[in-house]
């Protein structure tokens, strides 16, 4: 496994370094010490899932209010995703930036979300699925969201027009309407 830095601070990729043979491979997905040293979060209480039937189908951008924020570990595990991320922390130099990634069961990726950083995603494809592994137990109440059509953001996804958003999600506020959060 490697960690590599994206260049929004505090986040990262996660790639896998398989040890093949005749039969498949074996590969560290999560490693505690490694992810300890690099600052990150190394327990995961809570996992989820998400499925999506449709190609073109946009989540978030979500993120978790203080003081229940939450970092978080995502990989594609079946189909295809352009994985998105924005920077909310308060005085962070990377403030209101995002940066997106493809994550896909084929190139098995992880995006190490940050505590403080609003994540989400759109499909490539039909029927894909996300595997979530989460610092912390989900709390509703702090349940927020940011605009994924922020012009402000001018994130590049994949097929805005043809986004398969929720009511919800497509009622977010934008960056400028936010509070920055305090880690």
């Amino acid at each position: 496994m490697r960690i590599e830095p994206t260049p929004l601070s505090g986040a990262c990729l996660v790639r896998l370094e398989p040890i093949e043979d005749e039969r498949g491979f074996f590969a560290r997905a999560v490693d505690a010490e490694a992810f300890q040293a690099q600052g990150m979060a190394s327990r995961f209480p809570q996992c989820s899932l998400s499925f999506n039937r449709r190609k073109g189908t946009l989540r978030g951008l979500h993120y978790q209010a203080p003081p229940d924020m939450e970092a978080k570990l995502v990989r594609c595990v079946r189909g295809a995703v352009f994985d998105v991320i924005v920077d909310l922390r308060a005085g962070s130099p990377t403030f209101g930036r995002w940066w997106g990634t493809e994550l896909s069961a084929d190139n098995r990726l992880a995006v190490y979300v940050p505590e403080g950083f609003a994540h989400g995603f759109q499909t490539l494809v039909d029927a894909s699925e996300l595997y979530y592994q989460i610092s912390v137990a989900y709390v509703a109440e702090a349940s927020r969201g940011l605009a994924w059509d922020d012009p402000a953001l001018a994130i590049a996804w994949p097929d805005r027009a043809g986004a398969i958003a929720s009511e919800r999600d497509r009622a977010h506020p934008r960056l400028a309407d936010i509070a920055p959060l305090k880690t």
